[in-house]
């Protein structure tokens, strides 16, 4: 019998029981694919990741659902380096920040942290700006799915499929009492992101439940194996990339937009997530994600000898 350190973290949360869960293994270098799946399965969080090296300047790890393997993680990044600063692995420099690369299977992203007033870490992961285009979508069949009329939809933005890591479905929507509507069929929602090669529904309006948030969020991921995420880094950049493709928000000449979006409010786990695009001739020349998290449990997974 062989056993591993795991911890279970929230994202994007301050407290416990909010946010989005991620667990994190250790020392899993040796685990094939199958059974990180397995194991991701059996804890059953949104994310799990697998680390297989760490040291002050790389970390190397995978990050699955209950499904599949994730290509990029924001929420499982956010809980990894918060481990990682716990453990005494990444330390903070004079200024109290620290700079790391976060190697992937087939990608890497600098991770930049920072700790605040109340000695959170702030993380904040890069990620590629996304591509942004229109699908041939139905729109009276999305608004069945979210048991909402057309008339909830802005008339004035698009639906729209923004890809990068992960392919979303931005849906504008004129408020929070369009937004409290929405009752899900969850089985119908991944058909319909079959057909349409999305992986997310992400449902945004700009009217907020709590005053300094600039939208609110409802993100739908059963395609990937979350009925509804609680906050998602991937989904916030994408809907970041979306607002500044139509106009929505604006740099006022500074270069630099910053968001923060509440999301995860009506599944009782409310959450708040960092964007920041430095603008350059009016595109993203750079897009960050993040927020902090806050450690719930930990503890051993146990694995007979052979089951690796």
């Amino acid at each position: 019998m062989s056993t591993f350190p795991f911890a279970l973290y929230d994202a994007f949360s301050d407290k416990a029981f909010g946010g989005s869960q991620a667990g994190i293994v250790c020392d899993a270098a040796g685990f094939d694919s199958e059974t990180r799946l397995k194991i991701a399965s059996e804890f059953g969080w949104p994310a799990t990741c697998f680390v297989s090296s760490a040291n002050s300047s790389t970390i190397s790890a995978r990050f699955y659902s209950t499904k599949r393997e994730y290509p990029m993680c924001g929420h499982g990044t956010v809980c990894l380096m918060t481990l990682m600063i716990e453990k005494g692995i990444l330390c903070w420099d004079d200024n109290g920040k620290i700079q790391v690369e976060l190697a992937l299977s087939d990608s890497t992203a600098i991770v930049e942290i920072c700790r605040l007033e109340n000695q959170k870490a702030l993380v904040m992961l890069d990620i590629v700006p996304p591509d942004h285009h229109s699908g041939k979508l139905d729109i009276a069949d999305l608004a069945r799915l979210l048991d909402i009329a057309e008339d909830d939809l802005v008339e004035d933005l698009p639906v729209e499929i923004v890809t990068g890591s992960f392919a979303h479905l931005i849906v504008p929507v004129k408020g929070l009492v369009s937004m409290k509507r929405i009752k899900s069929d969850y089985e119908g929602m991944i058909k319909f992101c079959k057909s349409h090669g999305i992986e997310t529904i992400a449902v945004f309006c700009l009217e907020v439940e709590n005053a300094g948030n600039s939208i609110h969020v409802r993100d739908f991921c059963p395609a990937v194996g979350v009925p509804e995420s609680a906050a998602a880094g991937t989904t916030n950049g994408a809907l970041t990339s979306y607002l500044i493709r139509h106009q929505l928000v604006s740099d006022e000449g500074s270069g630099i937009i910053e968001l923060t979006a509440e999301q995860g409010i009506e599944i009782g786990r409310p959450s708040r997530i960092y964007s920041i695009a430095s603008i350059e001739n009016g595109n993203i020349a750079r897009l960050q994600v993040g927020g902090v998290a806050t450690k719930v449990t930990e503890g051993q997974l146990c694995l007979a000898d052979g089951d690796q």
